[in-house]
């Protein structure tokens, strides 16, 4: 834009009347359109100098054209670089600067055509300042929507945070109930063998006695976790048993019962397992099936939940709208919740529209990493 105006100066003062020799009018170009190339670094100076030109035009009675480009320019990089509490007073200033040289060249007679150069002396500036004005204004519209969309996605990140930070208390509840029953069981049978133990009794009661003492420390400890983590509701609920995969028969009745139908393949899960791998994968299939319920009415759902020698493999699809649960999902916890919940054990599970219609969750879980 610079090059074009500076082209445009020089073509101007060339060509026009303003010293009759041709050498005189090149000069004259090349020294107007020296303050160009510092326009953008130092627009008020330029524009001052571009005023003060215009200004001694105008009061010797007669407008320039190739100071008027300049004028404009410089009103425009004003405007559209500076804030206005600085380009509206430079833009006053330079007004009233040409305003003074056009009633001086009024009273002295000097201008036969005074609404001409009136208006050849005010229309760049302010034909400048509005267009500058306008550009910065566009800018700030800009950065405002990028700051806007910047904060909603850092809310959006402490969000999903949150949840999962969430998830992994919820987690940390239900391991809880687990390790506290096995180490109540482990306090019971320690307890009874140290009474019952005849051979080598006080080798065997010491032994016995130090682990129960170390099982219900232990156990008062976890105990300790749990009522810094519950909510103030929860705090005094008793200890219910942890759901196995033996009790997803349980659930998908209770979800028949909803009336969603669902149809239920199981393999080997009468294999020992983890207790906390079992309520993680029990947990995982309760979520599907309720989204399947709360997102794909009167859809019809299939559960397969194999366990082999190296891995659990669940697969939960219905037929049911394509949209299915966010990742908010159901709950409040959803996709985000599940997949915390295989990740624990190293496993990894996805989630996603079927083509056409129809929702599906798949889910691998090493048995390796859960006892």
């Amino acid at each position: 834009m610079l090059i074009v105006c500076a082209a445009l100066i020089t073509l101007a003062t060339a060509g026009g009347p303003y010293p009759h020799d041709r050498g005189q009018r090149v000069l004259l170009a090349f020294v107007i359109c020296l303050p160009i190339a510092a326009l953008r670094r130092w627009p008020l100076p330029v524009l001052a100098a571009a005023t003060i030109a215009n200004m001694m035009a105008l009061a010797a009675g007669s407008a320039v054209l190739p100071f008027g480009i300049m004028l404009g320019l410089a009103s425009y990089l004003v405007a559209s670089r500076l804030p206005r509490r600085v380009s509206i007073p430079a833009a006053a200033f330079s007004a009233a600067a040409l305003g003074g040289a056009l009633a001086h060249a009024a009273l002295a007679a000097r201008n036969a055509a005074f609404a001409a150069d009136a208006v050849a002396g005010f229309l760049p500036l302010v034909a400048g300042w509005f267009t500058g004005d306008s550009v910065a204004a566009r800018r700030r519209y800009l950065a405002g929507l990028a700051e806007q969309a910047r904060k909603e996605q850092a809310a959006e990140a402490e969000r999903a945070r949150l949840q999962v930070h969430q998830e992994r208390v919820r987690i940390a509840r239900e391991l809880h109930d687990v390790v506290a029953h096995t180490l109540t069981v482990m306090t019971v049978q320690a307890g009874v063998g140290r009474r019952l133990m005849t051979r080598r009794p006080e080798e065997a009661s010491t032994a016995l006695e130090s682990i129960e003492t170390i099982g219900r420390t232990a156990q008062e400890e976890l105990r300790v976790v749990l009522d810094l983590l519950r909510d103030d509701e929860h705090r005094t609920a008793a200890l219910a048993p942890a759901p196995r995969l033996a009790d997803v028969k349980d659930l998908v009745e209770t979800v028949r019962a909803s009336g969603t139908p669902v149809d239920l393949h199981m393999s080997g899960t009468d294999r020992p397992l983890s207790p906390a791998l079992e309520l993680s994968v029990y947990r995982v299939v309760q979520e599907a099936l309720t989204n399947v319920v709360k997102h794909a009415p009167g859809a019809r759902a299939t559960v397969d939940l194999a366990v082999c020698d190296r891995e659990i493999r669940l697969d939960v699809t219905d037929d049911g709208s394509a949209a299915g649960p966010g990742e908010g999902g159901a709950s409040g916890h959803g996709i985000v919740g599940m997949r915390e919940r295989i990740a624990a054990f190293g496993g990894r599970l996805t989630a996603g529209a079927l083509a056409g219609r129809g929702f599906r969750v798949t889910a691998q879980v090493p048995i390796d990493g859960a006892v």
